[in-house]
């Protein structure tokens, strides 16, 4: 979903005070929390974005067999589409955290999920980055003060987190510590597994080295996610033997039906606790 009367980029800005370095996260408490009950007061108007073609209905496009799943799909988008139509009842506004290395893919995942459910979008480690200064000054703020960067990160998941209607690629603190895994279970989690080799498009063997290391410390904290959706099998279920042959729309359609799975469990527990 996008504001109209707001950039997603301007909704955070004054959601969340700027973390700067030379701040302590003590003295920004009382703002992070005023600005806050603020935003949680305020009402905005929503508008489809426009990427998805609504010319024609989902009845004119698609044909679809008794148990919900596609006969015959002109756009996939609109099979998506309807899919996110079918669990949203269920869903209720939960809002939904991706994980897993940082790459294109994932960021537009993100994208295509909050459009089709209807939610907004935010980039956990984008936030940081805007609310340190920029990118340098990030770059700079978690060289001089890692604490205090982890901190940043933890704060911003923590607004999110308090939110619903939101769909938040995480960066990698989020995984990093039992509070941000703690903060995750507001919503639900996904894991998205890209391999290495596509993450690591374009980088020099040192720079893919690094990121293998980076991934075998962050792998348990990913696995704790609720569903996990992997590139690879995905293709392999599709019949490609080319990875880039999957679509956006291929991980979007696996991401709802995981959550459809989810939500379906959670009403049977929620059933089988209630008294006779």
């Amino acid at each position: 979903m996008e504001l109209t009367t707001t950039t997603a980029t301007e909704l955070l800005r004054f959601h969340i005070p700027l973390l700067h370095s030379h701040l302590s996260l003590s003295s920004l408490k009382p703002r992070l929390l005023a600005s806050t009950n603020k935003l949680k007061g305020s009402r905005f108007r929503l508008s489809s974005r426009k990427s998805i073609p609504t010319v024609r209905s989902l009845a004119d496009e698609t044909q679809f067999s008794d148990s919900g799943r596609n006969v015959a799909v002109a756009d996939p988008s609109l099979a998506v589409k309807k899919k996110a139509m079918d669990i949203a009842p269920d869903l209720k506004g939960t809002s939904i955290f991706l994980v897993g290395m940082n790459n294109p893919l994932k960021s537009s995942l993100g994208k295509v999920l909050a459009d089709v459910l209807r939610y907004y979008y935010f980039d956990c480690d984008s936030l940081v980055e805007e609310a340190a200064g920029g990118e340098s000054d990030a770059k700079a703020y978690r060289e001089t003060d890692e604490k205090g960067f982890r901190e940043s990160e933890t704060e911003v998941l923590k607004q999110l987190s308090s939110m619903g209607r939101l769909v938040v690629c995480a960066g990698d603190g989020a995984v990093q510590s039992s509070t941000n895994l703690a903060l995750l279970r507001h919503g639900i989690s996904i894991w998205i597994d890209v391999p290495l080799e596509i993450v690591a498009r374009g980088s020099h063997s040192e720079a893919f080295a690094q990121l293998a290391a980076r991934y075998e410390k962050l792998r348990d904290g990913y696995s704790i996610a609720d569903a996990t959706i992997s590139l690879r099998n995905i293709a392999c279920q599709l019949g490609h033997d080319d990875l880039d042959a999957v679509t956006t729309e291929d991980m979007a359609m696996e991401v709802l039906e995981a959550i459809e799975k989810l939500t379906r469990v959670k009403k049977m527990i929620e059933a089988a606790a209630r008294p006779f």
